[in-house]
């Protein structure tokens, strides 16, 4: 009964969070737990010893020669591990799984972790999702998106609140702004940037953390420049530490264009850090987010209404420590034991409780 997470790679998203969560979970609970990595063999986030990371290839770059040896590394896995729970946490891993595995006996779920909408190739990824016993999606708005087979296969799991998060704070918060996720178009950053560069004019005291990596990081840096704002604006790469970072911050925003649910904001969250996000499809925010109670959700693109919202907690400091109380009480209600018992029932290997 081993589980199977199938991943491209862990260098430090959302998704390779959760799994990495997960795995130590379940090992602890007992269960035999693998991660197969297909295109890559980086793994920043901490794993049990007892989880089994196996490598099966490299990216490929579209080259078929790699992704045939990828395939056969991937089924001489499955073949020594047969009757095992492949739990898919990308699309091409899913993609790659049902031809890997094809005519042994496994069991099947897949847990999409973005906007459907987005991903090309839709056609060659439903015929996929039709091959599993389970789709676990994280909002309502993803499921309406699918058409009606898979959403008849389909089950709303959130994102899990991680154990062993800092208590929230509650001492007079830096004047920090801080924002967590990938340096890459998705996120938007520039929105964030030409929205603090209005915030800074009326605070110029405040500074701008980012933390993340990714391809835009050089433009978003001349971003900073031409506004003027590059003194206070600070760009903090990965961090293997970054909730102990963030803390004490006066408040974290999402910028995004579009998520699944962003976890970096469930933890801000939690943390009891102010949060401003945009109302991204597919839903992720508004699922966490009661706007205006435990966080402040603004228009995708809307830079002045960003920094309207910026502009609120900063100068309301009893509004902004409403906004961290009632933000904070995520952490019982999406608790990793919780939606690690989801995702079990829905592969049945969890009936009773």
């Amino acid at each position: 009964m081993k589980i199977v997470f199938v991943l491209p790679d862990m260098p430090g998203g959302g998704s390779e969070r959760v799994v990495a969560a997960l795995a130590n979970e379940y090992v602890k609970r007992g269960y035999p737990v693998a991660i197969l990595l297909f295109a890559g063999d980086r793994v920043v986030y901490p794993l049990d010893e007892r989880v089994e990371v196996c490598i099966a290839g490299r990216a490929s770059g579209g080259n078929p020669l790699i992704q045939l040896k990828r395939l056969c590394h991937m089924r001489r896995f499955y073949k020594q591990n047969k009757g095992c729970y492949i739990f898919s946490f990308c699309v091409r891993g899913s993609i790659f799984s049902v031809l890997a595995a094809a005519g042994i006996p496994h069991r099947f779920l897949v847990s999409e972790r973005n906007d459907p909408a987005r991903i090309s190739g839709k056609r060659l990824r439903d015929w996929s999702y039709l091959k599993a016993e389970k789709i676990v999606l994280q909002t309502e708005d993803m499921k309406a998106s699918f058409p009606e087979k898979i959403r008849r296969k389909s089950v709303v799991i959130p994102n899990p609140v991680m154990d062993g998060m800092p208590a929230p704070y509650t001492g007079e918060r830096k004047k920090r702004i801080v924002s967590v996720g990938r340096l890459q178009p998705q996120k938007n950053h520039r929105l964030l940037l030409d929205a603090f560069a209005a915030f800074h004019k009326v605070h110029p005291d405040y500074e701008l953390h980012i933390f993340g990596i990714g391809e835009l990081e050089d433009d978003l840096k001349r971003q900073a420049g031409a506004l003027g704002i590059d003194g206070n604006v600070f760009f903090r790469g990965f961090s293997d530490h970054v909730q102990e970072e963030i803390w004490d911050s006066a408040m974290f925003v999402l910028s995004s264009d579009y998520e699944g649910i962003s976890n970096s904001m469930i933890e801000a969250l939690a943390m009891g850090i102010p949060v401003i996000s945009t109302d991204c499809p597919v839903g992720g925010s508004r699922a966490y987010i009661d706007d205006g109670k435990s966080g402040l959700l603004t228009p995708v693109g809307d830079a002045q209404a960003l920094t309207a919202a910026m502009l609120k907690i900063a100068e309301h400091p009893d509004f902004a420590r409403s906004l961290s109380e009632n933000g904070s009480k995520i952490r019982e209600k999406y608790s990793l034991t919780k939606i690690a018992d989801r995702f079990l029932e829905e592969a049945g290997i969890l009936t009773n409780k």
